[in-house]
């Protein structure tokens, strides 16, 4: 069973784009469409990252951030923020947050992989 990684994101292309990224270099991909969801499958899991929009309906992708950090068994799980919010305030509000990392969309597959190394090691 390779390392589990939690992908939000409430558009079905983006999901399948960064599975299909992820499952070909052995990475256990789980989904979730929106924060709710996403809250829900990492309760109880062992995810050792999540990968979260910024701009979705109902939970938007900081506040996701912010429930996940409140939680004592995910404080330090690593969060890589993939938006297409490239402006300098919204990734100070995603740090404040505690995202780890940024990845603006479009975004190329190395660059993903590149990331997902990084912070998962």
């Amino acid at each position: 069973m390779g390392v589990q990684v939690l992908i939000v994101d409430d558009s079905p292309s983006m999901r399948q784009m960064v599975h299909f990224t992820l499952a070909e270099d052995g990475y256990e991909v789980v989904e979730a469409d929106s924060g709710t969801s996403a809250l829900t499958k990492l309760s109880g899991s062992s995810m050792k990252l999540v990968i979260t929009d910024i701009n979705m309906p109902g939970m938007n992708g900081i506040e996701l951030i912010k429930n996940i950090r409140k939680d004592d068994r995910s404080k330090f799980l690593p969060i890589i923020v993939l938006t297409t919010e490239s402006e300098q305030g919204k990734q100070d509000e995603g740090k404040a947050a505690g995202a780890t990392a940024w990845i603006v969309k479009p975004f190329t597959p190395d660059k993903l992989k590149e990331t997902v190394k990084k912070v998962v090691g």
